[in-house]
């Protein structure tokens, strides 16, 4: 299997013109370490928030060049596992995330991971490890690693963990491929700015669908399909993954536009990733069982 360790190259920005730190065949399994969001800077809650680097945030290992990957063609990435570190952190600050504005200085709280749990001050959380930046390079200029776009990057979706498949549109030769931003456990919203950060390992198969039509990012899991897209507000951003979800039953059903909205409005899910980033992110989520009634395959 090949390796990827962080030490090789990370970015900062998702950029067509970033040097690839390691070319590989499509359908090869690959394991990429990541720093934690803060570049591992935060080691104690004696670390002094304001004065780290926050130019080195949101960093993502990479990029991967995808042999045979061109504009046009879809980037199929499985995750096959993921490793996180058994310390994590969190912060709060003045303007950051919904709460900011009631929020007087920085702070940050280690959070440990003892035996399947994360531990904050006595409560035990469940952890639900998962990978907040993920992508490949845009279509025109650069994007900071922490905003996402049509091209992934910083969508904080929860669903994107263990057994899940995601799907990118290529907008450049070889997709340039990178990941970073673990969680250890991260709500719908991500509210304060940040999940639990922490540094991990993941294993991804990373394959290319050749002349496949996407828009923006889509995602499934054994259990359901979503559609997920970034925009200025929320109310965009789920019109938005609301109407690509329609089209595309539509497209693979026998459906009309009227038919598919009553039918999602009935059995389909908007929900929130995000509310915090540069963009907002919200998913539209549609059970794998109804369109097999439907005989719909939407994406692969």
């Amino acid at each position: 299997m090949e390796t990827l360790k962080r030490a090789e190259g990370i970015i900062f920005h998702f950029d067509k013109n970033n040097k690839p730190v390691k070319r590989v065949k499509a359908g090869t399994t690959i394991e990429i370490e990541t720093f934690d969001c803060f570049e591992n800077q935060i080691g104690s809650e004696d670390t002094e928030i304001a004065g780290i680097d926050w130019n080195r945030v949101n960093p993502a290992t990479g990029p991967v060049f995808i042999e045979g990957a061109e504009p046009g063609d879809i980037l199929k990435v499985r995750i096959e596992k993921l490793e996180i570190g058994n310390q994590g952190v969190m912060v709060v600050g003045p303007d950051l995330g919904v709460m900011g504005h009631r929020i007087e200085q920085m702070e940050a709280k280690i959070i440990p991971i003892r035996d399947g749990k994360a531990l904050f001050n006595e409560y035990e959380l469940p952890l639900n490890p998962m990978i907040g930046v993920i992508g490949v390079a845009p279509v025109g200029e650069a994007v900071n690693c922490g905003t996402p776009g049509s091209h992934g990057g910083n969508m904080d979706n929860k669903m994107v963990t263990e057994g899940a498949t995601l799907y990118f549109p290529v907008y450049t030769q070889g997709a340039l491929f990178g990941l970073g931003d673990f969680h250890a456990a991260m709500g719908d919203g991500e509210v304060s700015v940040s999940g639990i950060e922490i540094e991990g390992r993941a294993t991804v198969t990373l394959d290319v669908l050749k002349q496949k039509k996407l828009q923006h990012p889509m995602l499934e899991n054994e259990e359901v399909v979503t559609q997920i897209v970034s925009a200025p507000t929320l109310d965009e951003a789920v019109r938005t993954a609301t109407e690509e979800m329609v089209d595309r039953i539509v497209e693979n059903s026998n459906l009309t536009v009227s038919e598919a909205t009553m039918l999602m409005s009935a059995a389909g899910q908007a929900e929130i990733c995000q509310v915090v980033d540069p963009l907002i992110t919200a998913r539209f989520v549609v059970r794998k069982s109804l369109l097999n009634q439907l005989g719909a395959t939407l994406i692969g």
